[in-house]
């Protein structure tokens, strides 16, 4: 279209707007870019100015841009599917970037469908406030691809019934990789209400059994409305000048689908399995091709997997039995340490004892020296001194000469003197008669005492 009283026709004929001057102030406003401004006008237009849409299906036969085709032959990994030649398609960039809503379509779609059964089940409880069906509205937006095309299975289901091909509720390029993803072809229908062979070939065709389950077997399913705004969009992309119009595409490179095969008008489910079959046949070697590559990109992915889990179950191992090792050493090395700190706790208990013994011993000296001088002298034989014999429990002897003024006690300071006893408790003791003289006679002298002129005394420990 290079004038711009075609584009105002078919930019009428399009939209349904009967006044051109608004027609050309619309066109105007997007520099008389036709796809632009019939892609706004139908993305944000009612469903009420929808119904008074023109029909497209004529209108189709020259919108392809003739930038946006490029023909030639795809060579695969096994040069390219025999007797098949291809067209290469680029895509508008409208229809590539909807391929960013695959995540947010995917959790949209979900969270509609979870927001679905839970309005279903407030409603049962009493709890949901729409009324006359309203508890069906969406709890949640999702994209405008994904709403058209769950829109367009839902009046395809209303219109022809259940028996029909397992359309995919999402975007182009969504199915798009759908398709690659499943090694399959995807399969479009371009769907134009208002053409008079639209019913029949729907009915009789599109939803036949055989070719239902041919499709669904072989093909990933995508359609559309050219009354929407994806759908008229890929049928100015492919090109599509007759209706009823079905293609089979598959992934080329980026922005770019092959374009293997497209049945335009009428066909019968003979004539349409005929083509569908022969694209099958003469596309295997492509899929199976491809099929095999990621097979084996799955198994070197899965070999790597498998040989970094085995150096990671090594190393592991490695660092276990280092980390046994640096435990046993450090075990090793507390016990080391803990019989070399009791060692050295003995030692010192050793010398403190010894050190301990050492000092008793030298105040047991002191004292034994200082009671030793407190004696004085031994005096000479005479009437005034006392011949003292004192006999130890070991049977040894001792004597020594006292004045007989001199106490009991200086008698214990003697015993104490000579160290031949270990203990401190005991009593110096005379037999005939027995008498103990003991702390109550310390202060007697041995004249008081009838120790005098000789007196023999033995040791008895106390008890």
């Amino acid at each position: 279209m290079g004038d711009v009283a075609d584009k105002l026709a078919y930019f009428q004929a399009i939209t349904g707007l009967d006044d051109p001057d608004l027609c050309s102030e619309i066109l105007s406003a997007h520099n008389w870019d036709l796809e632009l401004a019939i892609s706004n006008f139908t993305s944000g237009s009612t469903e009420n100015s929808r119904s008074h849409t023109a029909n497209a299906s004529e209108a189709t036969t020259s919108s392809m841009n003739p930038e946006q085709v490029e023909t030639g032959l795809v060579v695969g990994a096994a040069g390219g599917p025999p007797g098949l030649a291809w067209k290469i398609v680029t895509l508008p960039f409208s229809i590539i970037s909807g391929s960013l809503g695959l995540i947010s379509g995917a959790v949209g779609f979900g969270l509609w469908a979870a927001g679905g059964v839970l309005s279903y089940g407030l409603g049962m409880i009493g709890l949901n406030s729409g009324r006359n069906g309203e508890s069906s509205t969406r709890l949640v937006s999702v994209s405008a691809a994904v709403s058209e095309a769950m829109d367009f299975v839902a009046c395809f289901e209303r219109d022809f019934g259940g028996t029909k091909p397992n359309f995919v509720a999402e975007g182009f390029m969504d199915a798009l990789q759908r398709s690659r993803n499943e090694y399959k072809l995807l399969f479009v229908y371009l769907h134009s209400p208002e053409h008079p062979d639209t019913p029949v070939f729907c009915e009789r065709t599109l939803c036949n059994e055989a070719v239902v389950a041919f499709i669904n077997e072989n093909f990933v399913a995508w359609g559309g409305s050219i009354r929407a705004s994806e759908g008229f969009k890929m049928s100015n992309s492919l090109k599509a000048s007759r209706f009823p119009f079905c293609a089979v595409v598959m992934a080329a490179t980026n922005q770019r689908i092959a374009l293997l095969q497209q049945a335009e008008g009428p066909k019968s489910p003979e004539e349409l399995l005929t083509v569908l079959q022969r694209v099958i046949e003469e596309s295997a070697p492509v899929l199976v091709t491809a099929r095999v590559e990621a097979e084996e990109r799955r198994n070197n992915m899965r070999l790597r997997e498998e040989q970094d889990a085995a150096y990671r179950a090594a190393l592991e191992a490695d660092q276990a039995r280092e980390r046994q090792r640096k435990e046993e050493q450090e075990r090793l090395e507390r016990e080391a340490a803990e019989a070399e700190r009791k060692r050295k706790e003995e030692e010192e208990a050793r010398e403190r004892a010894a050190r301990e013994a050492a000092e008793r011993e030298a105040a047991l000296a002191k004292i034994r020296q200082e009671k030793l001088l407190s004696l004085g002298p031994e005096p000479e034989k005479g009437p005034d001194v006392t011949q003292v014999l004192v006999r130890f429990p070991t049977g040894e002897r001792k004597e020594r000469r006292f004045h007989y003024t001199t106490t009991i006690q200086s008698l214990y300071d003697y015993v104490d003197s000579l160290g031949c006893l270990e203990v401190n408790n005991y009593s110096l003791v005379s037999n005939f008669p027995r008498t103990v003289y003991g702390s109550d006679k310390l202060s007697l002298s041995l004249k008081d005492a009838g120790l005098h002129p000789q007196a023999s005394l033995f040791i008895e420990l106390s008890s």
